[in-house]
């Protein structure tokens, strides 16, 4: 960028919060999803237990649901799951763990624990000898209905992002579906005459490492990956493809200020709305958020690996958490160790972003932070966010996928 365009970039405290309220003004509307596909998805609506949980009494254990103390006389009722007929004082009847207990049994006795004497109406159920009379005390080994939650109450609060324990309460609720966020779909436009897609690239090409790494990376952030076109340096082809139906396109490439850069081209010929044209950072200066006439969202990220990484993790990932209704949380903060590193600690109007991995004096750069290295972003705990000389404390942008990794807030 030129010394003009700098001081025209946005400031990124500023482009998280632009790109956010963009999203949240064309937020889209929550959606029902059944439970086998709802670990990993946002909540946007309280799972509430419609009835108590458990929703009856029932055994902890297998053995003998008992009324008052023994020796217990048998009864040979139906022993039909569904219907359990009443248990009168001084009788025993067989049940299994989770059985519904019938009404009048004051506690399930194991079946380790004692023995059926004789058998029919004549037969007694007696505990084993050296059991202390507690196997049988008042509620023991019964699971009384109500007892994990009272219907009405908040199991899980909307704003989470569901774990595979949280979508099995909602199942032992008898819940079918839960309410989440939206998954904005996304377009993705792969744009560069020299990117090839298998094998080592010769001299003049590169790999690509877009291709196999943003379709599961924007589901890490909530979004639906719809379709991937490749595409060269050709205006025209990239002007085609901002057109479609899903309300985000992310491009790569071409944002910079060359005679093959088409992007920033292509988004003034449709009439985009440039809404973030730069970033105050290093790397992913380039980055460039637009909005179409039609209201949908182009997020253009640089050509180099970790340029496009800071765009979108920093821009994207704010845009997709509006789209999908969502309150944008603030960015943690850590304690920075620079001392094994002095070349990265901020500039003049803009920050640095870094990867970094977290040591017992605070995160430290790792070695490879140039825009086209991979190497420091593979191995990283996030990326920080470097703003001034000296400083002790800086935001970190979190990687998706190492999250749990961030040291605490000091």
């Amino acid at each position: 960028m030129t010394r003009d365009e700098r001081a025209l970039a946005t400031p990124w405290t500023r482009a998280r919060a632009l790109a956010h309220a963009a999203g949240t003004a064309a937020a889209l509307a929550p959606e029902h999803v059944a439970l086998l596909d709802a670990s990993g998805r946002w909540l946007a609506a309280d799972v509430v237990a419609p009835e108590p949980l458990p929703h009856f009494d029932s055994s902890a254990m297998d053995g003998w649901a008992v009324s008052g103390t023994g020796p217990w006389r048998l009864d040979m009722s139906s022993d039909d799951r569904m219907l359990a007929p009443p248990l009168a004082p001084g009788f025993a009847r067989r049940v299994v763990t989770g059985q519904q207990i019938p009404p009048g049994a004051t506690a399930v006795v194991r079946s380790e624990r004692a023995s059926e004497d004789g058998g029919g109406e004549h037969g007694r159920l007696r505990l084993h000898p050296g059991t202390p009379d507690s196997e049988a005390a008042e509620g023991k080994h019964v699971r009384r209905a109500g007892a994990e939650a009272h219907r009405g109450e908040t199991l899980v609060a909307a704003g989470v992002q569901l774990n595979p324990a949280q979508v099995a309460l909602a199942a032992a609720c008898g819940l079918d579906a839960v309410r989440v966020a939206a998954s904005p779909p996304v377009a993705l436009v792969l744009t560069g005459d020299e990117v090839v897609v298998s094998g080592r690239p010769r001299p003049g090409e590169v790999r690509d490492s877009f291709g196999p790494t943003l379709p599961p990376l924007l589901r890490m952030l909530g979004a639906r990956p719809t379709i991937t076109s490749r595409l060269g340096d050709d205006l025209g082809a990239i002007e085609e493809h901002l057109v479609g139906p899903e309300p985000l396109v992310c491009t790569t490439g071409g944002t910079g200020g060359s005679e093959v850069d088409h992007v920033r081209r292509a988004l003034d010929d449709v009439g985009a709305r440039l809404i973030i044209d730069g970033l105050a950072v290093r790397p992913g200066a380039p980055t460039v958020l637009a909005e179409l006439p039609d209201g949908r969202f182009v997020l253009a990220l640089p050509g180099n690996p970790l340029a496009a990484m800071v765009g979108l993790l920093l821009v994207g990932a704010p845009l997709l958490v509006g789209l999908a209704g969502r309150v944008l949380e603030p960015l943690p903060t850590v304690p920075v160790d620079l001392a094994a590193d002095r070349r990265h600690s901020g500039r003049a109007g803009g920050a640095d972003i870094v990867p970094f991995t977290a040591g017992p004096e605070g995160a430290r750069p790792t070695g490879w932070t140039g825009a086209a290295m991979l190497r420091g972003l593979a191995a990283a705990d996030g990326l920080l966010v470097l703003e001034s000389a000296g400083t002790t404390e800086a935001s970190v942008l979190p990687l998706p996928w190492r999250t749990e990794l961030i040291p605490p807030h000091r």
